[in-house]
């Protein structure tokens, strides 16, 4: 069942077209990503799925329903949760607090609220143990996982991840790599966008290559690991 369709979708900054009539199908429970250059187009696609920037023309259907219209706030309440670049934190605040935000979608009751918790704090320890420290004060890696985190406390069925690697250091990278693919097999769809390509195809079972805002190639992960274009154009090999 496709629970992401995204149909003829264009998108652009002012006059500066970006998106160019692409057309990704994501199916529940399933692990995608989306990889390819700087300017290829692939945080703006997350963008438009969030309603963060206006839609020239296309269809952003998820679950059936039309996207297209909606308030930015709106979209959590559907069902998907977003954890932009940058790993966007409330400095000031607590980790407990900032994860706690991303309880609001929902407003449970605190036992579900705790349980919730219970399971970020098991798939990130280190946050456990840092509940009650200021987040910008964390490491990146730290940082990430508190937005990760939050993302999760409102319960998504589909989880936008965009470039949750960058800038994190190689132990840090392995951790990220066990804990989506943990995420994954709790149940959550989730849409990968990865400047590390091998992190990408080697955490998700399908991807989709962008070339300046058009779909170039999708297909399996493994045989887009393999495929001699993927690799050396972004493999290096």
């Amino acid at each position: 069942m496709s629970l992401l369709k995204i149909k003829n979708l264009k998108a652009a900054y002012s006059e500066a077209p970006v998106l160019h009539g692409l057309n990704i199908n994501v199916e529940e429970g399933s692990f995608v990503s989306v990889i390819g250059a700087n300017t290829a187009g692939k945080s703006t696609l997350l963008k438009a799925i969030s309603g963060l920037i206006p839609i020239t023309s296309g269809e952003i259907l998820f679950a059936n329903e039309n996207l297209l219209g909606l308030p930015a706030h709106e979209i959590p309440r559907k069902g998907i949760a977003h954890v932009p670049e940058g790993r966007h934190v409330f400095p000031e605040m607590s980790v407990l607090e900032n994860l706690l935000l991303g309880a609001y979608v929902h407003r449970q009751d605190p036992a579900e609220i705790q349980g919730d918790l219970d399971k970020i704090f098991s798939m990130f320890p280190r946050l456990s143990q840092r509940q009650q420290q200021q987040a910008g004060t964390l490491s990146g890696g730290e940082q990430q996982m508190v937005a990760i985190g939050r993302a999760l406390m409102s319960r998504p069925r589909l989880l936008l991840l965009d470039e949750p690697s960058h800038g994190l250091a190689p132990k840090i990278v392995q951790e990220l790599h066990d804990a989506l693919l943990a995420i994954h097999a709790s149940g959550v769809t989730m849409l990968l966008i990865e400047q590390n390509t091998k992190l990408a195809l080697s955490v998700t079972s399908y991807s989709f290559v962008l070339q300046s805002g058009s779909l170039a190639f999708e297909g399996s992960s493994s045989e887009l690991l393999n495929d001699p274009r993927i690799r050396e154009a972004y493999l290096g090999i």
